[in-house]
This record gives C-alpha cells, sequence and structure tokens, in this order.
C-alpha cells in the first residue's frame, strides 16, 4: 500500500479490497486517477482507493499517468538534539528536493538541505522512509517522491534561508517548538515525527 497525499488527503494505492471499506476506489488509469485527484483536492472526497491486483506493478503503472519526481531530504539534528525546520508557503517544512542528474539520492539530500538552510557539515545516519505526495507544475499533476534521511551536524554557523526556493525561516527546534510546527505542517512530515 502506497499512500498518496493529495492536499494533505490520502490517495491509497493498495491491491487489496479490504483497504477500501470506507472510501470510493478507482481503476488504475488516466480517467480514474484523474478524477480521485480531483475529487481530493475539491474535497469532495476524505480519501480515495486506486486498485490494482498486482503490488509490484502499482506504483510504475501509477506514474505513467502522473509523472514521477524523485527527491532527496532530511531531518536534522544539531549537537542539542534540536531539528531544522523551514518555513515555506505559510507552513513549517522540512528541507527537501530534486534529485539532479548524475547524483545518488543521498548526495541529493545532503545538498538540498545545505542550499535551502545554509547548514555545512551533514552526516546521514539512516535512511528514515519514503513518503508521496501530489503537485501541480504547469497545469500537470505530478507525484513527488521523497527519499528521508535522519542527518546530524555541528554546524553553529548562521542559517541562511534560500529565498528564491520560497523559504523566509529557517530555525532549529527543540520538542516543545516541534509539537508546535507541526499544528502547522504537512501530513507527510507529521508522518516522519510518527503521527500517523
Amino acid at each position: 500500500m502506497y499512500k498518496v497525499f493529495v492536499n494533505e488527503l490520502p490517495l491509497i494505492l493498495t491491491n487489496k479490497l479490504s483497504d477500501t471499506t470506507n472510501g470510493e476506489y478507482y481503476s488504475l488509469n488516466q480517467e480514474s486517477i484523474e478524477e480521485a485527484i480531483t475529487s481530493l483536492r475539491k474535497e469532495k472526497l476524505r480519501e480515495a482507493f486506486i486498485y490494482h491486483p498486482n503490488y509490484d506493478e502499482i506504483l510504475k503503472k501509477f506514474t505513467q499517468v502522473v509523472p514521477l519526481v524523485i527527491a532527496g531530504g532530511g531531518v536534522v539534528k544539531n549537537r542539542e538534539g534540536k531539528v531544522l525546520f523551514i518555513y515555506r508557503n505559510d507552513k513549517w517544512d522540512l528541507p527537501k528536493g530534486k534529485l539532479d542528474k548524475g547524483e545518488s539520492i543521498e548526495e541529493c539530500a545532503v545538498r538540498e538541505v545545505e542550499e535551502e538552510t545554509g547548514v555545512k557539515g551533514l552526516v546521514i545516519d539512516r535512511y528514515i522512509r519514503t513518503t508521496y505526495h501530489i503537485f501541480k507544475r504547469n497545469g500537470v499533476n505530478k507525484l513527488k517522491q521523497v527519499y528521508w534521511y535522519e542527518m546530524r551536524t555541528n554546524f553553529e554557523g548562521k542559517l541562511k534561508p534560500e529565498k528564491k526556493e520560497g523559504i523566509f525561516k529557517v530555525r532549529w527546534k527543540g520538542p516543545d517548538k516541534i509539537e508546535k510546527a507541526l499544528e502547522n505542517s504537512y501530513a507527510n512530515i507529521k508522518i516522519l515525527f510518527g503521527r500517523d
């Protein structure tokens, strides 16, 4: 099962009809996928399901309709155990960005954190998980698949938000401030902190 968010509402890609008992389910074809995304975007549904019997084929077939954008990001902690957040589009988010040609997903995640926040000296400790969400670019729905890594740094320099990417604040946040930030964040970010 893949949980893909459309404006914070789940579009579940599943090979089990039993998963779809409480929601609307759609076939894995262009017309149905677009209808499901539109219904979620307009909040006509709280959740929707795309069904296909072969689990190994679901994501591949889905991305033949909705182009895939691969990205990497970081849950970065400093020496005090505080987590690095960015503020973009009126929400608290974590640094992430698109994979460039020729780089590994780990290199992408480190580069994007550096570019979006100014933080240096990043070390990847472990892969956390992959999240999925739909976004629209030039009128076309796209699926962003983000590989998240737990990172650490001893960086103590000035944080530099990447304004050309719409980032206007970068902050280190301790436990209480993380809770507050998650109240104004995205479903995929909440999942990374165990709130799903």
